[in-house]
C-alpha cells in the first residue's frame, strides 16, 4: 500500500469512533499529515445499535461511510486496517495492511465486551458491540419466533420464547424495553398462532440496582417501569455459566433459555493488552491530565481506553460524550505542542445521561435535574437525532420512529444471512 511521504509531522489516529473522529475533524487544516485507521469503513452511532437488534432500524440508518465524513479535508487520509500493535520504540503502527510510521499517535480503539472470565457465556451469548453483532441478534430473535410457531413441544416453545438480558446498565435496560415492545406490539400480529402469554423477558443485574451511574431515584423508576411492562427484573443475581440452553446462577438456580444477551460490562479494546504499559481495571490505560502517556509524550490515549480520574477520584465514565470532549482536547493539544505552547488538562463537562425504556418511557439526568416519563423520552429522541451523523440518516431514523410510533410496527424484520451466528444457540 502506497502512503505518500509526509511533508510535515505525521499523526496516526487508531480508531474512527467518537473520539478518533473528533481528533481528525479538529485537526483539519492544521500543519500535520493525518492517517486515520479503523477496521471498518464506516462510522457507527452505537447508542442506537439496540434498535437495529430489535428490528426498529436498519444498519445503514445508524452508519455512515467514514470517507464521506472526512470528504474535503486535504490533510487527512483514511485506511481500513486491523491494528495489531504499536511499536513505541520504532514509532510504528503495525497493521494487517502494513506498518505506518508516526511522529504522534492517538489511540482511540474503543471497547470490547467484558465476559468476566466466563468462556461459555462468551461462546454462546450475544453481545452488542458492532453492526454485525446487532444484525446477528436480530436474526436470532426473529428465528426464535419462527421456530416457536413450528413446534408442538411445550418445553421447547418455552425455551424459545424466553429472552434473558444480563446487565442492568443503559444497554441492558434499553434492550429489555425494546424486546418487550417488540413482543407486545409487533410479533403478535406476525404470529397469531402463538400464545404470547408464554413469552418471558428477564433482566438480570448482579448489583442491587439498575442504572448504577444514574441517580438512585431514576434507577428505581426504570425498574418500576420495566416491571409494569412485564419484564422480570432480578437484582443481586450473578451468572456463572451457560451450556445446553441452561443459564446457571451463583445461587444454584437455573433457567432454560435459547437467548442470552450479555450487556454486563465492557473493557478496553484488545489492543490495550498488546501495549507495554501498566493497565487499570478493565484494561484501561492510565494517562496524564493532558491525555498522554507519562513516559511517552508522543502517545495520546483517549475515550474508553483511557483511565483518568476526575475531581471526585473516580475514573471518567466510558461514554461517547467523554470520548468526544477528549478528542477535541487532543486535537488542541497537538496543535499547542507544535507551537511550543503549554498543554491543557482535561476538564469534563457533564452533559448528562439518558436511557429510553419504551414508548413515552425514559429516564434522564440533564442540567443537574432528573427527568422521567414522556419529557425524558422526547429529550432522548431530540438528542439522538441531533448526534446522528449525516442529514440522510437523521431523516430516515425520524421517519422510521414516526412510522413505528403511529403504527405500533417495526419494518426491519427480514432475516438475512450473516457471517455471524444467527441461531447457533437454538
Amino acid at each position: 500500500m502506497h502512503i505518500p511521504p509526509a511533508t510535515q509531522r505525521r499523526v496516526v489516529i487508531i480508531g474512527a469512533g467518537f473520539g478518533g473522529q473528533e481528533v481528525a475533524k479538529h485537526l483539519a487544516g492544521a500543519p500535520v499529515d493525518i492517517l486515520l485507521l479503523d477496521r471498518n469503513n464506516y462510522y457507527g452511532f452505537w447508542p442506537l445499535l439496540y434498535q437495529v437488534a430489535t428490528a426498529g432500524l436498519e444498519p445503514q440508518e445508524i452508519a455512515l461511510p467514514t470517507r464521506a465524513l472526512l470528504r474535503g479535508i486535504p490533510n487527512i487520509q483514511f485506511r481500513v486496517a486491523q491494528v495489531e500493535r504499536v511499536d513505541f520504540d520504532r514509532r510504528v503502527v503495525a497493521t494487517d495492511q502494513g506498518d505506518f510510521p508516526y511522529d504522534e499517535v492517538v489511540i482511540s480503539a474503543g471497547t470490547a465486551t467484558n465476559f468476566f472470565g466466563l468462556p461459555e457465556i462468551e461462546a454462546q451469548s450475544f453481545d452488542l458491540k458492532d453492526v454485525p453483532a446487532a444484525v446477528a441478534l436480530r436474526n436470532h430473535l426473529i428465528t426464535c419466533f419462527e421456530r416457536a410457531v413450528g413446534t408442538d413441544d411445550v418445553a421447547e416453545r418455552q425455551r424459545l420464547l424466553c429472552f434473558v438480558v444480563v446487565g442492568g446498565g443503559p444497554t441492558g435496560v434499553e434492550l429489555a424495553g425494546a424486546i418487550t415492545e417488540l413482543t407486545r406490539h409487533v410479533m403478535p400480529k406476525d404470529y397469531p398462532a402463538l400464545d404470547f402469554a408464554q413469552v418471558q423477558i428477564h433482566l438480570l443485574e448482579a448489583t442491587n440496582r439498575l442504572l448504577a451511574a444514574f441517580p438512585d431515584r431514576l434507577g428505581r423508576k426504570a425498574q418500576r417501569t420495566l416491571t409494569s411492562m412485564g419484564v422480570n427484573v432480578q437484582l443481586g443475581v450473578s451468572v456463572t455459566g451457560y451450556q445446553d440452553s441452561c443459564l446457571r446462577f451463583e445461587d444454584g438456580n437455573q433457567l432454560s433459555t435459547a437467548t442470552v444477551i450479555w450487556a454486563a460490562g465492557v473493557k478496553a479494546a484488545a489492543l490495550a493488552t498488546t501495549l507495554p504499559v501498566t493497565r487499570q481495571r478493565g484494561d484501561r490505560i492510565p494517562v496524564t491530565p493532558e491525555l498522554q502517556l507519562a513516559d511517552r509524550p508522543e502517545v495520546w490515549v483517549l475515550g474508553d481506553m483511557a483511565y483518568l480520574e476526575g475531581p471526585d477520584g473516580k475514573p471518567y465514565p466510558q461514554l461517547a460524550t467523554v470520548a468526544m470532549q477528549q478528542g477535541r482536547l487532543v486535537a488542541r493539544n497537538l496543535v499547542r505542542k507544535l507551537r511550543g505552547k503549554p498543554l491543557e488538562p482535561f476538564h469534563y463537562f457533564d452533559k448528562g445521561m439518558m436511557a429510553t425504556i419504551g414508548r413515552r418511557r425514559a429516564v434522564a439526568r440533564i442540567w443537574n435535574m432528573n427527568w422521567s416519563g414522556t419529557i425524558a423520552w422526547w429529550l432522548w429522541l431530540g438528542v439522538h437525532i441531533l448526534y446522528l451523523a449525516g442529514f440522510r440518516n437523521r431523516v430516515l431514523v425520524l421517519i422510521n420512529w414516526a412510522y413505528s410510533y403511529l403504527t405500533y410496527d417495526r419494518g426491519a424484520r427480514a432475516v438475512f444471512a450473516t457471517t455471524q451466528r444467527a441461531d447457533d444457540t437454538l
